[in-house]
């Protein structure tokens, strides 16, 4: 997607360690319209296929996520917690996640009565680099006896081996900018 490459070319900082700072106007600061534009994508890459529901990860997915669903029917959003809360009732599906960029492990969960069985799914997720996440996501989605109709990333680091391990195992996944490299030095970020 030529705009949000563009948007990375011009905000986006490149550190050490594969990391890249989107957060002016991904997941820190959230540019509305630019989310708005990724969900009519998503849209028209997923177009014919069943929808009941988009599953997320808090925190960054969800904004993303919520936009994107106007595009797909307004279907409910439901995100996986990173923390326990003294609201979650009920039963819950739980895995555990590494997270790449925080280098910790997180207990996700979700609540069992907002998953059920035979319902079509899509997971949207702001960056898909090793596949942790998502992989716990599929979990619980596998657990849940739920039909994962395909994914939905905004940025994928395409030097990484998540998103093609995903592919291989043969879901679609739908990066709309997949990040080729990134030099920390220059700042320089090549597309695939």
């Amino acid at each position: 997607m030529k705009e949000l490459e563009d948007r990375i070319r011009k905000d986006g900082i490149v550190r050490e360690g594969n990391v890249l700072k989107v957060d002016n106007f991904l997941n820190h600061q959230c540019d509305v319209s630019l989310y708005d534009q990724m969900g009519a994508e998503w849209a028209r890459l997923f177009e014919g296929k069943r929808i009941d529901k988009i599953l997320t990860i808090e925190t960054s997915g969800i904004g993303i996520a919520c936009v994107a669903s106007q595009h797909f029917g307004s279907v409910p959003v439901v995100f996986a917690r990173k923390t326990e809360s003294t609201n979650l009732d009920g039963e819950q599906y739980r895995t555990e996640i590494r997270s790449f960029t925080k280098n910790r492990v997180y207990n996700v969960i979700v609540a069992k009565r907002f998953l059920n069985p035979g319902e079509h799914v899509i997971i949207i997720d702001d960056f898909l680099a090793m596949g942790c996440a998502l992989n716990g996501l599929l979990e619980i989605c596998d657990e849940a006896g739920v039909v994962v109709e395909g994914i939905g990333i905004a940025i994928e680091k395409g030097f990484q081996p998540g998103g093609k391990e995903l592919r291989e195992r043969g879901y679609q996944v739908e990066s709309l900018a997949i990040v080729d490299s990134m030099d920390p030095e220059t700042g320089n970020i090549v597309f695939a």
